[in-house]
């Protein structure tokens, strides 16, 4: 019964999978076309009526088309299974996907900037129409309703590529809207603004362009474990009466919501390895089917359970411990009069400086408090720390 429910939820998680590249190409098929439509017009509106900010406007438009276009190649690539070369999957290819859409906004931009300073230099008088002007409205409203469903979509499906398309969407409603109060002003005042506000606009999309490239670029370097989902999957390995704490917790991103890592639990000492290696496979379950993410390793800690001057060493080191700057925790803790020596882990925050000097201060601090011991210390890391 057991290896039919976990065929189960493995199928349901595939589908899940599959249910989300759908979603992503579906939307990413709607901002193409959207997208395609409005450069037309607008392209042939800023042709007709000699406007550089509605011509920039226009290939903007494009440029989000090839952002869709790049978000539909990079789902059905990060979608591949698992091979001998990369056996975690290739769900990290939405990040790139991600890039290189930042790259292309960013690109735009500066093209943007290119062709409105020379339109500053040499500029041409524009000219209207209220087909023109419809046209730009309408482009608008069709790009906030756009970026609107794009980002929710995105957002939804923790899909990163459709949420920084969303954002360039809403920005370009902006954009469009700028022309159009540019475009009215000059019907009522004769004044041009056309280049300048071409300028303008490229520089929001050069920022833009630049904060979506810092921000996939951190997700691709790494970024810290969210506090809430580590906090949610140590409750659940704790959840098992055997377990006494869960602690050490890595958390490696393989793409959207894709996630191996390893935890190390306290036990008892008394526990078998029979009963170590059923609890270690029940955990690693539960885990995979409440939170879809894979421990690949459970380490444990043995807690001391008969020896009361264990216990007693264990509350007066804590307290010691515990005093002492940066460090946020200790755990593992185990005392053992056989091999003389007493081990235990702590958290070490990363405001901290000199990580060899606290490793001596800790030791010393052991091998001072109780002779004859030998103190074995583990400095870890939070990688969930906020």
């Amino acid at each position: 019964m057991g290896s039919i429910k976990e065929a189960k939820e493995m199928m349901e998680g595939a589908e899940a999978v599959h249910s989300r590249d759908r979603i992503i190409i579906r939307t990413s098929i709607i901002g193409i076309l959207a997208n395609v439509g409005l450069a037309a017009f607008k392209a042939s509106v800023g042709l007709f009526s000699n406007s550089i900010a509605i011509v920039m406007d226009a290939v903007n438009n494009i440029s989000d088309a090839g952002s869709s276009l790049i978000t539909i190649v990079g789902t059905k690539l990060a979608g591949r299974e698992p091979d001998k070369k990369h056996p975690f999957g290739y769900g990290r290819i939405e990040y790139l996907t991600a890039m290189i859409i930042a790259v292309i906004v960013l690109y735009a931009g500066l093209k943007s900037l290119e062709e409105s300073v020379k339109a500053i230099l040499h500029p041409e008088t524009p000219e209207y129409s209220t087909v023109s002007l419809v046209i730009i409205a309408a482009g608008v409203l069709v790009k906030i309703v756009l970026g609107r469903y794009v980002k929710a979509t995105g957002e939804k499906v923790n899909s990163h590529s459709l949420i920084n398309s969303g954002q360039d969407a809403v920005m370009d409603s902006v954009i469009s809207a700028s022309t159009l109060a540019a475009a009215l002003v000059y019907i009522l005042t004769g004044i041009s603004l056309e280049a300048w506000l071409g300028a303008l606009i490229s520089l929001v999309i050069i920022k833009a362009g630049i904060e979506m490239l810092k921000e996939t670029l951190s997700q691709i370097l790494g970024e810290s474990v969210d506090p809430e989902l580590a906090s949610v999957i140590k409750n659940t390995v704790k959840s098992f009466p055997q377990v006494i704490g869960a602690y050490d917790l890595v958390l490696n991103n393989y793409g959207p919501d894709t996630f191996n890592g390893s935890v190390h639990i306290e036990v008892p000492d008394t526990c078998t390895a029979n009963e170590l290696d059923e609890l270690i496979r029940s955990i690693q379950y539960k885990v995979y089917t409440e939170h879809k993410v894979v421990l690949t390793a459970v380490g444990v800690y043995s807690v001391n359970t008969k020896n009361d001057h264990a216990a007693e060493v264990e509350r007066e080191l804590r307290h010691k411990v515990m005093e002492i700057p940066n460090i946020r925790q200790m755990h593992g803790f185990y005392l053992s009069e056989t091999n003389k020596t007493i081990r235990f882990d702590t958290v070490v925050s990363f405001n901290e400086k000199d990580r060899k000097g606290l490793q001596r201060r800790l030791n010393e601090l052991v091998e001072t408090q109780y002779p004859g011991y030998t103190a074995q210390i583990v400095l870890d890391t939070d990688f969930s720390e906020q």
